[in-house]
């Protein structure tokens, strides 16, 4: 039966018609798998049966075939932590190189987008900063779809880019690093103490893609957490209560995930483990000149085929990383 029209506009609503029909869609793959594996053992039986080996290399594609989907639900299914299921809130931060960093923010934009629309999910632009002449100096995305913070959580760190840069008329490589944020985005009913009299808030003129169209008040809300640093900002929507809205929620969001991490960094003490937490470690290398191939620092998972990665073919470096992070707790 048809959900009523009037939740269309029901964000809440949205979100619970999603997860049922992530759910839908495992039991749907589980039950498709199991007839895979049915009809793979059919074969088998009238294989030998009949002594009839010229069905082996059939049985023997279908097999390989099978193990990959199931190494693929079983991947899905791991993603159990608490906030693994939610929407994600991914922010791209060029570091020292000016235009050339700022280029290499946009270009991880756009893969970013083109991966998340290979899984059907939504993408939304929550701030953006355009580069002095190209490029970005800093974008927010909220990326919206069932484990898009699960999936994209293994792209936190720092990006390495190594290519000859179109902006030097010399033709000199250049490297080039861009830092990934990724966060759940909190739901209001998870507690984070935030007082009215911690907060700076500023508003200023939305501008840069998504924003320059939008109306020319003071729309944007920029957000100050003034105990921990933590600022965000939000111009997408064209009132200014609505943006106070989505910033405090991106505020939620940050201030969680410190509170994650301080956590993390002390339980590391406590165990005596040397354990690298910083915002700033480097986890992935794409190199255009003078080869090409993109290497995943923390799993050495590797490709030559760049095009295809920043075209947002990403699976095969989050499953390792996923699947890295699942080995220890399996051992346990």
């Amino acid at each position: 039966m048809a959900a009523p029209d009037f939740w269309d506009d029901n964000e809440a609503a949205q979100k619970v018609i999603g997860e049922m029909n992530a759910v839908k869609g495992s039991v749907d793959q589980f039950q498709a798998l199991s007839s895979e594996f049915e009809d793979l053992e059919v074969m088998v039986e009238l294989m030998q049966e009949d002594q009839d080996d010229s069905m082996a290399a059939e049985i023997e594609q279908g097999i390989s075939a099978l193990v990959a989907k199931l190494e693929a639900f079983e991947l899905q299914l791991l993603l159990s932590q608490p906030y693994d299921k939610l929407n994600a809130i991914l922010e791209l931060h060029p570091g020292a190189g000016g235009t050339e960093s700022q280029d290499w923010a946009e270009m991880l934009l756009r893969m970013y987008r083109r991966w998340a629309e290979k899984r059907d999910f939504k993408v939304e632009v929550l701030d953006y900063l355009p580069g002095d002449e190209a490029g970005v100096k800093s974008v927010t995305l909220l990326i919206k779809g069932y484990n898009a913070y699960g999936y994209l959580k293994a792209e936190k760190g720092v990006h390495r880019l190594v290519r000859i840069s179109p902006f030097d008329a010399s033709g000199r490589r250049h490297t080039s690093f861009v830092s990934c944020d990724v966060m759940p985005e909190i739901d209001d009913d998870v507690e984070v103490e935030i007082r009215t009299e911690d907060l700076k808030v500023d508003t200023y003129r939305s501008s840069g893609a998504g924003g320059q169209h939008i109306n020319t008040t003071d729309s944007a809300v920029r957000i100050t957490h003034l105990p921990t640093g933590v600022v965000v900002s939000c111009q997408t929507e064209r009132s200014q209560i609505k943006n106070r809205e989505r910033a405090m929620k991106m505020l939620r969001s940050k201030l969680y995930e410190k509170k994650i991490e301080e956590q993390m960094k002390q339980l590391a003490e406590i165990r005596g483990e040397v354990s690298d937490i910083a915002w700033g470690s480097q986890i992935r290398s794409y190199v255009f000149h003078p080869y090409s191939m993109v290497k995943d620092h923390r799993t050495s998972a590797e490709t030559g085929n760049v095009g295809a990665v920043m075209d947002g073919d990403l699976d095969m470096f989050i499953d390792a990383y996923l699947r890295q992070q699942i080995k220890p707790s399996a051992a346990e």
